[in-house]
């Protein structure tokens, strides 16, 4: 039987929650982990992937397929992933769009890449040797961006759509990331997602960031994922929401200084709340019109 992750909110999975999440009843309707963390065999970390797999839908986000490499997908890395997915069926895999991976040597970091055709035609065939591997279709995630690339011959979105196109693949849309990326770089969010065709979007990420001042005074917003998400983003993502017409299957990202439970869970409940919101002014939209 194919497992779907609900249209509502979930959690990126921490030991520390594992009690909570077993006991009692939250807002918190799926879970999400990095695969990277449960490569190893056996041990304490497969005995809590078991135990959240039996009680919630999976989600698995890799951090380390590193799909932008000019050298391609490293064998060993993707057969431990699917080992892994083999063996505890998550509903949906994801990876980033970006290479962290060249000439055998391994960085601890997900780095941008140019939006050409030449790099386009690169992540089609490292994506298609991933989900080729998978036997299943994956979502790839857009990036935070500190910078844009002079050579760059799509817009991002222009670049997502035709990735979509190509392989089938399907996107994780992260909005924190969005936003981000568009005041780093200068572009605009809504006319953003007005070129993205968001009916490939399968999952959404919400995160918080940070914010730097330069000593030029401008700004730099930081996607650290270690703080609540911000309104801004929230207002995003309802138009976003409201665009696609109902709530997609949504993650509250916090991977450093993660909080207690109760802090996770109050997130979760927000992103709930402003989806529904969300879709109850389009229903009151277009019963006006």
């Amino acid at each position: 039987m194919t497992i779907e992750l609900p249209n509502s909110a979930g959690i990126g999975f921490k030991p520390k929650h594992l009690a909570d999440l077993l006991l009692q009843k939250s807002e918190v309707s799926w879970l999400e982990v990095h695969p990277e963390n449960y490569m190893g065999d056996g041990g304490l970390p497969h005995q809590d992937l078991l135990a959240v797999s039996e009680a919630f839908p999976l989600s698995m986000h890799g951090v380390g397929m590193s799909l932008g490499s000019a050298d391609g997908v490293n064998d060993e890395h993707l057969e431990r992933l699917a080992k892994l997915v083999d063996a505890y069926q998550p509903a949906r895999v994801s990876e980033h769009l970006a290479w962290s991976h060249w000439n055998q040597v391994f960085l601890n970091d997900l780095l941008p890449m140019p939006y050409t055709r030449e790099s386009l035609n690169l992540v089609a065939e490292n994506l298609g040797r991933v989900q080729d591997r998978l036997k299943r279709t994956i979502l790839v995630e857009n990036p935070s961006l500190y910078l844009s690339f002079r050579g760059d011959e799509f817009s991002e979105a222009e670049f997502l759509n035709e990735l979509c196109k190509t392989t089938g693949c399907g996107l994780l849309f992260d909005v924190n990331n969005l936003y981000v990326s568009a005041n780093n770089t200068g572009f605009d969010a809504q006319q953003y997602l007005k070129e993205l065709n968001i009916k490939n979007i399968a999952e959404v990420h919400l995160a918080g960031h940070s914010i730097e001042s330069l000593p030029n005074e401008s700004k730099l917003l930081i996607d650290d994922h270690g703080s609540p998400v911000r309104q801004e983003v929230w207002s995003l993502y309802q138009s976003l929401v409201f665009n696609l017409g109902e709530m997609p299957p949504t993650l509250i990202e916090w991977d450093t200084d993660t909080p207690d439970f109760e802090q996770m869970d109050l997130e979760a409940g927000l992103a709930n709340q402003y989806a529904a919101n969300a879709l109850s002014n389009k229903i009151l939209k277009e019963s006006a019109a």
